[in-house]
């Protein structure tokens, strides 16, 4: 289950990045993929409604499917490290931490962005991170598609009922989730589309 964070968290860590100052976009990424047959069809959405997202990987799984990384960039979205096995930052020593994210580096192409599993660090590894060059990057907006109490039109209700230009929306490139997310995603994208906001990319400046 997913840690909901509350504001006196964010004002603790104000170096990572929780939504982004911007009049007009809006932030889609998914998290734990590639996944095949999951992420084909994410990638089709997102190209049928003219959206850009960034996708955070699990280093075992870009192992794996080296294809679908490059496939990823290759229409034009971003890359960002999600750790190798989905490791546990409040189970984990710093140093395990950090060589977890610097193995699934290796199977990453030219990303300093990173997603903590289960939105789960430490002070210690953010400091790390940051002194790394790393851009730890949160959220404010989470569908809950992975929950298979929530029915697929809550999902996409969940997100739709806040959406707002500068959120950071997580969704999950993974089995489990795509019922939900599936439904959900085409959804969300024609509310961004109405409320004349757009989707783009997380890059490490922002």
């Amino acid at each position: 289950m997913y840690f909901h964070f509350p504001k006196f968290i964010r004002r603790l860590m104000p170096t990572m990045l929780w939504r982004v100052d911007s009049p007009r976009s809006v932030y889609l990424t998914f998290d734990d993929g590639p996944t095949p047959r999951i992420t084909e069809q994410i990638l089709d959405i997102l190209d049928k409604y003219d959206a850009k997202a960034t996708f955070f990987c699990l280093g075992n799984n870009a192992e794996l499917y080296p294809d679908l990384v490059k496939e990823i960039v290759a229409r034009g979205h971003a890359i960002g490290n999600h750790s190798y096995n989905h490791t546990r930052g409040w189970l984990t020593s710093t140093e395990n931490y950090m060589a977890s994210a610097y193995k699934a580096g290796q199977f990453l192409p030219h990303t300093r962005l990173f997603r903590p599993p289960y939105g789960r660090i430490t002070l210690s590894e953010v400091h790390r991170m940051r002194s790394q060059g790393w851009r730890v990057v949160m959220w404010n907006s989470i569908s809950e598609d992975y929950d298979h109490r929530i029915s697929p039109p809550r999902c996409a209700r969940k997100v739709i009922r806040h959406l707002r230009a500068g959120n950071i929306i997580v969704f999950h490139d993974s089995v489990k989730a795509s019922k939900n997310m599936l439904y959900a995603l085409p959804k969300v994208l024609e509310a961004i589309a109405k409320k004349g906001l757009k989707c783009d990319i997380i890059t490490h400046e922002l």
